[in-house]
Order: C-alpha cells, then sequence, then structure tokens
C-alpha cells in the first residue's frame, strides 16, 4: 500500500520528469499534467497503471502503413506536416467520398482514416471509418490494418450487420490487446464507423469521434461521443467498480477523457469497445455523410460541419475545408475528416459497380 506523502513525492518526481523529457503521449485522452493534489484520489490499480504508462512517448512512426490496391501517401516531409487529401468515387458517381487530414499544432499524428469499397455476395459495400488513437498510434493503425477486414470475414456481416459490427468491434479489440501484452505500452483508439450495404447504412461509433448525415438540409447526429460524465456510462462504469472524477475534466479513474475505447488494458473492464450502432436508409433526402475525430468536433458544431460539406460540389473539396475551417477555429488536435456525398440523380449502370478497395492512412 502506498502512503499519502509517497504517492505525493512519485507524482511531484514524475512531472519534473515529464518537463524535462518533454514526453508527448500525455494527449487529449490522457492527463495534460502531473498534479500531486489528485494523487491520493486515484485508486490504487489505476494509480500505478499509469506510473507505468509515462515512460512512453507514444509517438507515431513516420512510415506510411500498408494499404490495399491503392496508392499509399508519399512518406516525405510535406505529408507528415501538411494538409493530405484525397478521394474516390463509384462508377456511375452516386456515391463519392473525400478525406482530409491534417497533424495541426500536434507533435505526432495518432490520426487513421479508412475507406473500402467492395462487391460481396453481389452486394455493393462501402466501408468508411475514423480513428483516432491515444497515449500513441498503434491501437489507431490496428484498427486501419484490421476492423474492416475483421468485419467483412464476419459470417453474418450481410445478414445481420448490427450484430456483425458490434461483435467484431469487441473481437479485434481483444486481438489487439493479444497483440501487445509484451509491452509496456497502454495505447487505445476511438472508431467511428460508417457500414453501407447496398441503401442501408449503419453507424457505428466507440470514444468521441463523430459521424452527422445531413437529411433535407437538416444536420442528425448518428453517434454520441461517449463520455464519463454521460448519466447511462457513468452508471455502467461504477457498477463495474470504476470511479469517474473531474481532473481538468471528467475522465475515467482521473486518466482517461472518454468512456469507450479500443485499447487501454488498464483500464478495462471501465472503457470498453462495445459499440452504440444507428441504422438509417439511404433515400432521396440523405444529401451527405460527415465523420471526424474530435479535432474537428471540439471547433465545428454539427450544422456547421454539415453546411460546410453541402456547400462544396466535390467531397473532397469539402473534406479540406473542414479540416481547414477546425485549424483556423483554434483546434489544437489533429484534424481528420472523410466526406461522403449521395448523388441520387445520378442512373444505375446496368451492372452493379465493383470499385477498387482503398485503404488510406495519415502519418
Amino acid at each position: 500500500m502506498v502512503c499519502g506523502r509517497c504517492v505525493s513525492s512519485i507524482f511531484v518526481r514524475a512531472g519534473i520528469l515529464n518537463r524535462r523529457l518533454r514526453l508527448s503521449f500525455v494527449g487529449k485522452g490522457l492527463l495534460p499534467r502531473v498534479d500531486p493534489q489528485l494523487a491520493v484520489y486515484f485508486p490504487n490499480r489505476v494509480f500505478k497503471r499509469y506510473l507505468g504508462m509515462m515512460v512512453d512517448t507514444g509517438s507515431m512512426s513516420t512510415r506510411a502503413g500498408p494499404s490495399m490496391d491503392t496508392a499509399s501517401q508519399k512518406d516525405d516531409d510535406s505529408a507528415r506536416s501538411g494538409f493530405v487529401t484525397g478521394g474516390w468515387k463509384s462508377e456511375d458517381e452516386r456515391l463519392v467520398c473525400g478525406y482530409s487530414s491534417f497533424r495541426g499544432k500536434r507533435v505526432t499524428m495518432e490520426d487513421f482514416y479508412d475507406v473500402k469499397t467492395s462487391i460481396i455476395d453481389g452486394r455493393s459495400v462501402s466501408l468508411f471509418g475514423i480513428f483516432d488513437g491515444h497515449g500513441g498510434s498503434r491501437a489507431a493503425e490496428y484498427l486501419k490494418d484490421h476492423l474492416f477486414e475483421n468485419l467483412t470475414k464476419h459470417p453474418k456481416f450481410l445478414t445481420d450487420t448490427k450484430l456483425a459490427i458490434s461483435e467484431t468491434y469487441q473481437q479485434t479489440d481483444a486481438e489487439f490487446l493479444d497483440s501487445v501484452k509484451d509491452n509496456f505500452r497502454d495505447d487505445g483508439s476511438t472508431a467511428s464507423t460508417a457500414v453501407l450495404v447496398d441503401n442501408h447504412l449503419y453507424v457505428a461509433n466507440v470514444g468521441d469521434s463523430r459521424t452527422v448525415v445531413s437529411k433535407a438540409g437538416k444536420a442528425i447526429a448518428l453517434s454520441e461521443d461517449h463520455k464519463p460524465n454521460r448519466s447511462d456510462e457513468r452508471k455502467r462504469i461504477e457498477n463495474a467498480g470504476g470511479v469517474v472524477m473531474w481532473a481538468g475534466t471528467w475522465r475515467v479513474g482521473g486518466v482517461l477523457a472518454m468512456s469507450r475505447a479500443f485499447g487501454n488494458r488498464m483500464l478495462k473492464p471501465f472503457v470498453v469497445a462495445e459499440p452504440e450502432i444507428q441504422e438509417q436508409k439511404i433515400d432521396e433526402e440523405t444529401e451527405v455523410l460527415v465523420l471526424a475525430s474530435d479535432g474537428l468536433w471540439d471547433v465545428v458544431q454539427n450544422d456547421d460541419a454539415v453546411s460546410i460539406a453541402r456547400a462544396e460540389e466535390a467531397a473532397e473539396a469539402a473534406a479540406r475545408k473542414l479540416t481547414e475551417a477546425a485549424f483556423n477555429r483554434g483546434s489544437a488536435d489533429n484534424i481528420t475528416c472523410i466526406v461522403v456525398r449521395f448523388n441520387h440523380e445520378k442512373r444505375h449502370p446496368a451492372n452493379p459497380d465493383k470499385a477498387d478497395p482503398a485503404s488510406s492512412q495519415h502519418a
């Protein structure tokens, strides 16, 4: 058992070490500083684990990760420090996607995104995902590489898509934790994904990235941020034996500023990767879908994001404009977004469009 005086001493020394080494792992997800006044309130397990996390910077490798049958981002200084944008469209142009990502004011880039399209058993499938890492980049990168692959292999992907998404999220979380069990890192990541099967849209969310749709000009949130002070989330955490504390903002165990995430082994079972899923049918009123990390949502309201996206004819230009708007409005975080535009006036081709899979990341 650690006495209060010893705990305070450890925290003070850790804080000095943190300042000397200029550690970069304490991003928005973890405590921004070490406060000895908070030390005595930490549950022993969370406190001891948090100290173990302090030795790692969590910086992202600058090497571009693997991609699937698409041009990967160039590994150069301009790509790592500036805006990176791109896009995709179906053969009939009924579905157009643009993405944009920017490291912004952060020292490292921990956002990843993924866009995949294919034909599965004769059905058109498109998958879009935003993954915002915290405490390091490994969890977010792992999701980019594995989440959609695991999902499309699920035996009930087409027959019970919501069940397949829920089980795949939790399976992928377990596999990630197993893959990093021998190191001392405790990375975590959000995930906000949109899965389009023919004209049915499934939006799943874990963490505080967000997906918003525009229907007849109105912004509708298709996910609700997982914050520890949400009454239902707080109750779930406390029922599992955890605590929610104020440390600059509401945090699980005084450490993590979101209540659900992939990874974060040291905060299990309080922080879970079980997604909340909303389903929408794509109809003539569905115009634009915006998925983004909280680097955008911290400074851009849902209505404003939809307005900006609808004002641009090209989805890629809309995504770029959204990231620029977030940065210009003072976002201090990595900023990544995907804009999907539905062009209902376009004609269906005689044969279903089979686009090449596309998978992308920012580093």
